[in-house]
């Protein structure tokens, strides 16, 4: 319920019904929807960092072929998992007002981990003259993010994707990586 409502349209009602138990009970567990939520996305979150071997990502070499493997990983989890990646990208991308506090603190130490992972990585690209590395990393992960929105725009259903959209995702995201990577200036 919660990945395909929102944290904030989903009701305990709604929960109940989908569970087909009482209300009381949901809180007899549970002593809040909220505490409910955590404990669903505790769960997801364990659950997507190692399926996407989240811990493996400094042992690779090369920035943009890590970059495209961890999207396919992704993307294979969200083909086996649906339910399970929305809820941990609404609560990490597009938080609700009222969890943001909590989100920050009870993984806010474990994404900026992720992302120290990921900057050191990019420390072995090589840049041009003048670029600035933070900028670039910054260009780097609003262009995946973009890319993260857009197939979560287009994909509605899971049966609806086929191999030539997989495709042409991944040579369109590699496109993007790669005008970043060797620039779009002569």
């Amino acid at each position: 319920m919660f990945a395909q409502h929102g944290y904030k349209n989903t009701s305990t009602v709604m929960l109940a019904e989908a569970a087909g138990i009482s209300k009381a009970l949901i809180f007899h567990h549970f002593s809040s929807k909220k505490k409910l939520y955590f404990s669903l996305l505790e769960h997801c979150f364990g659950k997507m960092r190692t399926e996407l071997r989240v811990d493996s990502i400094a042992r690779n070499h090369d920035f943009f072929e890590t970059i495209d493997q961890f999207s396919r990983l992704k993307f294979n989890y969200y083909r086996n998992f649906s339910d399970e990646y929305k809820l941990v990208y609404e609560a990490f991308y597009l938080t609700p007002d009222e969890l943001k506090d909590d989100i920050e603190e009870k993984y806010g130490h474990a994404i900026a981990a992720k992302n120290q992972v990921w900057e050191q990585l990019f420390e072995n690209v090589p840049l041009r003259e003048g670029v600035d590395r933070k900028q670039a990393f910054e260009l780097i992960f609003i262009t995946l993010e973009h890319f993260e929105k857009k197939f979560l725009a287009e994909v509605t259903a899971i049966d609806a994707i086929d191999e030539e959209y997989v495709q042409n995702f991944f040579d369109s995201m590699n496109s993007f990586c790669s005008m970043i990577r060797h620039g779009i200036a002569q």
